[in-house]
Order: structure tokens, then sequence, then C-alpha cells
């Protein structure tokens, strides 16, 4: 049903729309920090941006060198515009040269793409008449303001894929012995040879890595692009300073928890002198009324590390300091860092910077589980594992949505398996309170440690410190993993630890993701045991730590279950909404699957979503459309995911934390993510949204039983939990009531459910939490089978467990149709929208599975990115309720809003 949604002024609040406004907009604050932090300087000072005018080409077409090419003189005639940051193949597609790589198999008619479908491209060399075997040449010309004059002037790549010769106006500035790294970051001294007041040109010769570097990997997740992701592709700029600059300032906190009444506060930072004798000069500090200041000697051209400690600055011991939490547990609290260097009074460098005052700690449970705690108090990580774009495009405002959708699904954390992100991902992670896993990737040479020679020893140092300086200074930062796939061996882990002590590293360092033990460092307390591919709900509560004789079968640590710290594991494939079908695939390959489908799913052991669609078939019957296909594939994704991570939270802290695989995809898939890359939510994303609910209700598939599951940080009482289960006619099966008090961070079972007679083959159960004064706090809604299901652990893999004998949920076809009321009212203020939606049952029957929509006017498209309070519902007879949507105003392009109901058995009408 599509209903037209008329539109009206707000009457909310301005505390309302302040909360929605940060909800849905890129928020300038987050934009302050990131100069500051990225760079080091005063935000007042200049920042000259080098992002527009660049030209690219390939070195084959291109005849002269770099010292010709850097010039004024020089006419890149020919050449593609391009905008920086880019991937070669990224400024391709956007001057329309190659087309969508996105959409069906078009990626595979790429030049240089010969690879094997599922293969991983990075282990594998370019063919030699690929067109990124060569160099590639990006150039621009820019004006350089004459206030740089007199100003040590300093030359900013803050990521360059992967070797690279650099010229600055007929000038080499460095070369691809010293340019060499993918996650090295560079800032070069160009003082000597920037004009200020006049026309500069850079040129930048990029060389693509070959299997035998430190590159970028997409792993199994994706198809990987035939440049290699070859390019600047990260920001490039300049900034100036005195003779001395200030780059890393750092505040690192010790909290006296569990009372946290006062932390002490080290703050270091990093100065460099630009000239070619000693400088002598003081570094100033500030941190909102607290000042300290220290002399520094430093000699020609000589960079060191500063450090103020509060065992010789007294006035970094802070009472009752306002500390940063993650949201789920409090207010991500920020304060203001300045830091100058002075010499002879005249300020040198000054930096701005945000930080936040909280202290992480890790110890292991007794099932070796690694436990978090944030000031004192224990945390179970609930995640998702992120991927940037296939292209590695940057897009600030398609950031902070996906960053909305972690909040509003409930996630405390991200994990970023080697794809470490930009500063603003971090900012916003600060501001936001969302906790990020970091650490080195695996299945490419960054794993290959026995055939590293010592250059790549120097690149793979050089690249863990860039990293260390500019990531310690985050809040958010929860852990750094030295290791993927596997723990590094002793020398090489024994030397990042070297690293991250030397560089003040605050958080706790783990050896790698796997339950694989170090020689150096022990037991990591986290497993990667899986599942990747489909697997039964029951499974995470079944697969316990007792439970040894199909462990063998799994990955150490043992196997997916809901005990220890799993930090890369879902229940398969998620095939998204039919529309983003038919976005991905194209109209002619809609039905039945086909290689086109199976080319969007993933590479090695995931190359097709066969499991997933026997299983899809065998619970819930044969699909003769991709319609079918598609609703019935969100109610198995829905009932999976959140079975996983509500079994997580139930067996807290004996589990101690979660990360499905995957957050989200770098392409369009229809594998792994809890939403798509159209940032369409689906059934995985609100079946992980319900599991996260503050206080919740859960069904043990294991043994039938309920439980009250807390994740808010605050004792409440007098609580009513009310069960229900209705036969598939709607007769009430069983009725039972408790009175429940939920302390802070808590889990309990309240009762098992004995055999209840007379079930038809598919029923339901319906749990309702409400608090003192009847408000609904809490729900939860289970489609369960009288056919037992049941898993092979004997035949358990690496990535899978089978299912021995499925649920039968065919029955839901017998379900009648059912007409809903439905009355939507919109109203607009400024920047967003919400939409609220009135949904009632008139009939006897169950409403099933109803899924909103909100589209730009009658027949129109949806309306993405939307906040929807929840989806995928279901009614019983007589139910009423609202659903509201929270979206950008903008979006609407003009139009009413227009919404539209549909569902497993809602009658379709308009």
């Amino acid at each position: 049903m599509i209903f037209s949604a008329k539109q009206s002024a707000s009457s909310r609040s301005r505390a309302a729309r302040v909360v929605l406004f940060s909800l849905l907009t890129v928020q300038p604050l987050t934009v302050a920090i990131s100069a500051a932090q990225e760079s080091g300087y005063d935000t007042t000072a200049d920042k000259l941006m080098v992002r527009d005018h660049w030209s690219l080409q390939s070195s084959a077409k291109v005849n002269a060198a770099g010292d010709v090419i850097s010039t004024p003189a020089y006419a890149p005639t020919g050449w593609h515009e391009a905008t920086v940051p880019t991937t070669v193949v990224a400024a391709l597609v956007k001057d329309k040269t190659l087309p969508d790589p996105y959409f069906a198999m078009n990626l595979r008619q790429f030049p240089g793409v010969a690879y094997a479908i599922g293969a991983n491209f990075s282990n594998i060399s370019m063919p030699k008449d690929s067109p990124y075997a060569v160099p590639w040449w990006y150039r621009t010309q820019f004006a350089v303001p004459h206030a740089y004059a007199g100003k040590s002037v300093w030359l900013n790549f803050k990521g360059i894929n992967y070797r690279a010769n650099i010229w600055l106006n007929g000038q080499r500035i460095a070369d691809s012995n010293q340019v060499a790294g993918a996650w090295r970051t560079y800032e070069f001294n160009v003082t000597d040879a920037v004009k200020p007041g006049a026309e500069n040109v850079l040129a930048v010769q990029v060389f693509a890595p070959t299997p035998s570097d430190l590159a970028i990997t997409f792993v199994d997740w994706n198809p990987a692009p035939p440049d290699k992701e070859m390019g600047l592709w990260r920001k490039v700029y300049l900034t100036t300073s005195g003779p001395v600059a200030i780059r890393y300032p750092t505040v690192i906190s010790k909290v006296n928890s569990p009372a946290n009444d006062s932390a002490r506060l080290t703050v270091t930072a990093q100065v460099k002198n630009a000239t070619g004798h000693p400088v002598h000069g003081m570094l100033k500090g500030r941190i909102e009324g607290v000042a300290f200041e220290q002399k520094v000697d430093l000699g020609a051209n000589e960079t060191k590390d500063v450090t103020f400690a509060p065992e010789q600055f007294s006035q970094l011991i802070l009472a009752k300091p306002r500390l940063w939490w993650p949201a789920q547990m409090g207010k991500p609290n920020l304060h203001s860092l300045t830091m100058s260097f002075e010499i002879d009074g005249a300020v040198s460098d000054r930096t701005e910077s945000q930080f936040g005052i909280r202290e992480i700690t890790s110890e292991l449970n007794s099932v070796g589980g690694r436990l978090f705690r944030i000031n004192g108090k224990n945390i179970l990580i609930r995640g998702g594992g992120w991927t940037p774009d296939m292209m590695l495009r940057q897009d600030s405002q398609r950031l902070h949505d996906e960053f909305r959708y972690v909040e509003d699904m409930g996630l405390n954390t991200i994990r970023l398996e080697g794809k470490l992100e930009s500063q603003e991902f971090f900012d916003i992670a600060d501001h936001e309170g969302i906790l990020v896993m970091a650490g080195w990737c695996c299945c490419d040479f960054w794993e290959q440690w026995k055939h590293w020679k010592p250059q790549d020893y120097e690149i793979a140092k050089q690249s863990l410190r860039d990293q260390i300086y500019r990531l310690r200074s985050h809040p958010s930062l929860l852990m750094w993993l030295n290791g993927s796939d596997h723990h590094p061996p002793a020398d090489v882990e024994q030397m990042y630890l070297d690293i991250e002590k030397q560089l003040l590293w605050p958080n706790p360092v783990v050896s790698s993701a796997t339950g694989k033990e170090s020689s150096v460092t022990g037991a990591s307390g986290v497993k990667m045991t899986g599942p990747y591919e489909y697997i039964a709900p029951a499974y995470w509560e079944e697969d316990t730590p007792q439970g040894q004789a199909h462990r063998e079968k799994c990955n150490p640590g043992g196997c997916g279950g809901a005990y220890g710290f799993n930090t890369e594991t879902s229940m398969g494939p998620a095939v998204p909404p039919i529309e983003s079908i038919r976005a991905m695939v194209g109209n002619d390959h809609l039905w039945p699957i086909d290689d086109v489908w199976n080319y969007h799913a993933g590479g090695g052991e995931f190359k097709n979503i066969q499991v997933f669609n026997e299983a899809l078939a065998k619970r819930y019957g044969s699909s003769g459309n991709v319609e079918d296909f598609a609703i019935k594939s969100q109610m198995q994704t829905y009932e999976g995911v959140r079975a996983m991570y509500e079994a997580y939270s139930r067996n807290k802290y004996e589990a101690t934390g979660v990360i499905q695989w995957m957050l989200n995809n770098s392409w369009p898939s229809m594998i792994w993510h809890l939403y798509d890359y159209y940032l369409r939510p689906g059934g995985g994303y609100f079946g992980a949204k319900k599991a996260m609910e503050a206080l919740h209700p859960v069904y043990g598939y294991d043994d039938h039983s309920i439980w009250v599951v807390s994740s808010q940080y605050e004792d409440v009482k007098g609580l009513k939990l009310t069960t229900k289960i209705y036969n598939l006619g709607m007769s009430e099966k069983f009725s039972h009531e408790d009175s429940v008090d939920a302390p802070a961070d808590s889990t309990q079972k309240i009762f098992t459910l004995s055999d209840v007679p007379g079930l038809s083959p598919v029923y339901f159960l319906a749990l309702r939490l409400t608090d003192s004064a009847g408000n609904l706090v809490g729900s939860n809604f289970y489609w369960l089978s009288t056919k037992p299901e049941t898993l092979n652990w004997a035949r358990s893999t690496w990535f899978m467990t089978p299912t021995l004998s499925f649920a039968d949920y065919t029955a839901i076809s017998q379900l009648p149709k059912v007409k809903l009321s439905v009355t939507p009212h919109t109203e607009s203020d400024g920047p967003e929208s919400l939409t609220h939606v009135t949904l009632e049952n008139p009939s006897k029957s169950l409403a099933f599975f109803v899924r909103l929509k909100v589209a730009k006017g009658q027949n129109g498209e949806e309306i993405l990115p939307v906040l929807w309070e929840d989806n995928y519902i279901s009614l019983l007879p007589g139910e009423k309720r609202e659903v509201t949507a929270t979206y950008r105003t903008s979006d609407l392009g003009g139009s009413e809003p227009a919404v539209e109901v549909s569902g497993w058995n809602v009658e379709k009408s308009e």
C-alpha cells in the first residue's frame, strides 16, 4: 500500500531538533577536529588543499620526465581530468572512460581484469598488457599564497599506493625508494622548492603494487579493480609553520577506576625542526584551564617526541574529570588541547585538537575470552566489520550516514581489518562514542612474513609508526591487532610491540584476530571462528565451551558459539531487498539466480549463495520468482542476525564480544552486510536493531528459556514481562506474566517454556516488557517451528556447520491476506523530516513481516538513507502501533513523501 504523507510544520522542541539535526547532517565541529588533528597546525592559519584541477595520464602516453612535467611550460594535452584523492580507475570511471563497475558484470570487461572470478587479485600479478602495469602520472598546477614567503612549507600526502616519484617545480622531492607503502603518510619540507605568490606545479609518478608489496586487499569480500587501487588515494595539501612544527599532539589518560574521581594525563607531541641549524624553544600546552610548558632543544633538521608526564607536571592530575564514554555507557565528552612552540617569545607553530579522558583495559575471562573495560566498567563488544568503497572513493556525507546506521542499530564497535580509515572517520567515532578495533589485514603480503626482504621490514615498521602516531590520540580506539588471520613471527611481533611502546600506544594490543597463541605475548583472548556461511539460529547457543567433541573441526578458540570474543562471524549471506537486487544485477538477470548474482557474492569458498538458498527453500519453501525469494531472504536474515547478537548478549560475560562479518559492503553484494551498498536497510539490519534494545526480552533457541537482557548502565525496577504463544490461526496457546528487576548491564533467565500442546506447525512467540507505568520498553516476536532444527556438528568446517534437519516455516503461506489501516503524517523542520505511520490490524489474522518505506512521491524512489524506529514488524489481530522514519528533507527533492506498506500477507493496494 502506498499513502501520501502530507507535511506540516513541526511543533517539536528545539532540543529534539538539535538531536535529530546531529543525526542527519555533516557537523562543522567534526570537520574542525579533523583539520586540527590531521595536520597538527593552527586551524586559523592557511592550509592549502591540493584537491582540484589534477590531470592524469598513463606513462605509456607521456614521453617527458618529471622535471619537465612539473613545470608550467608543460601542457598535459589529452590527459584525464581528476580530483584528488582518487585512484586511477576511480578517476577513469568518474570521467566516463570506463563504465559503472558496480553494475552486473561490467567490471569483468575492464582492461586488466583477467584474474579468475573469486580469486584474490592482490596475490596475482597484473597481466603484462594491463594499462596499470606501467606507472601513471598525476599533475596539478596551483597558486601558492604570498603569505607563505618566509615560512617553512610542508607538503603532505596522507596516502599513496604504492610507490611514487614526486616532483615540485622541476625539483624531485622524493623517489620511489623513499615513497613506498600504501599505509604510510608522508610530509616533506618543500620550503626551498615552493614558489610563494606564483603558480606551482606538482607531478607525481605512481606505481601500482605487486603481489610482493604491503598494499591493500579486499580478501574474499569482493572483486578488486584492475589498478589494485594505485594512486593518490588520500588527501594532498600544503601547510606552513615557523622554524619548528608540531605534529601528533596526544593526551593519554589513566583513570582512577572504579571511583573515576581522578585521572592522570600524559601529554605528548612530535616537534620537527625545519631548519639546518639548532633551535632552542619552549613547547607549551593548555587543557582548558590547565597550562604546562618545557624547554626543548632541537638539532639541525631534528624530529623528536616531547612528553609531559604527571609525575613532573602535577597539574596534569585532574580531579572529577568529565570522562569519555561509548554512547551506550554515557556521554563521549571531549576536551580541548592547545599546544604551541615558541622561539624567543614568537610562536613558530600552534595546534588545536580534542581528546577524551578514558582508559581501556582488558583481561582474560574463565573461558579465555578477552573482556574489555572502559573506565573500570565491563562492556560487551557488539559490532561489525567495516569496508571502504571498492575504489577507495571518499564521501563525507555517506560516512556520516553509515555512522548513523551504526548508532541506530545500537552497535558500539566497528572493526577495521587493515582498512585504516580517514581522519574524518575517527573524528566521527570520537564525537559519537563508537569504539574502533584497528589492525593489519590478512591474506596478502602483510602476512607472508617468510618472503619479506629487509625493505619490507622497514616499510612495515614505518607504516605502523605512521598509523600509531595518527590513531593514538583518538578515544574511540579500542585495541590494535598486530595480525589478522595469523599472529606475526616473533621478530616481527616484537618489532611492532617496540614501536607501540615507544609511541605510547594507550590501548590493549592483541597479537592477531585469531585464537592462535603467540610465543611472544601468549593467548590472544579472541577467536576468529566464523561461521561465514549460512548457519541455523540455534548454532550460537548450542555451541558451548564444553562442546569439545566438535570443536576440533573449527578454528583455534572453538567454533563460533556465544562465548569468548569472536572477531568475525555471521549467519552467512545477506540477500538485500528486491530494489537493491534490481539495481545490482539488472532486469535481464533478476530471475533465476545466475552467474551475475554469484559474481556479487564473495571469493574463495563464498563464490555463490547456494547454501543459503538451499536452507531458504527447505525452511520457507521454494521460490518461483525474485520477489518471493527476496522477502523470504529478509525473514531468514532477520532471524539469523538477531539470534547471533542475542546469544552473545544473553551469555555475557562468558561471551565478551562479537563482530558481525560484515557491517557494510564496498560494492553491491549478496553477502555479509547489515545494510547494503545502496544504504538500504533490510532484514539483517532490523534483526540486529531488535537484538540491541537497551532492555530486551530474549528467547533461547537451545533450551526454550526466556531471558531479560539489560544493555544500559542503570538499574531498572518494576518491569513486567508478558509471554504469549499463538497458533498460526492466532488462537492463544500460552500466556504468562513475570515481575522483573533489571540491574545495570545484566542478563537473567526468567523461566523455561514447557511443552505446549496443540501447536500448529508454525507458531508465534510474543514477548513484551513494560515499565512500572505500563510503557513498552522492549519487545520481541519469534516465528517458530514444531519441527526441530538440528545441526550436523560432525561435519563442521572452518567456515560453517551444516544443518542436519531444517525447521519448517512453509505453513506461513496459509496466513490469510490482511488489509491494514495505514495513517501517515509527516512533520518537517529545516534539514530533517519525520514521517509517522500509524498501523492498525483490524483483522483476526496476523499481519506478518510488515515492511515500510518512504518514497519521493507516489511511485517514486525510496528515500535513503532513512532511520526507521522499527521495520519488518508483525501486528497481532487488533494491534495498533506507530512507527517513525527520519530522513533528510532535501532527499525528497521537493516531492511529497509517500508511504508504502507491504508484507508477507499484507494486501497490496494504493
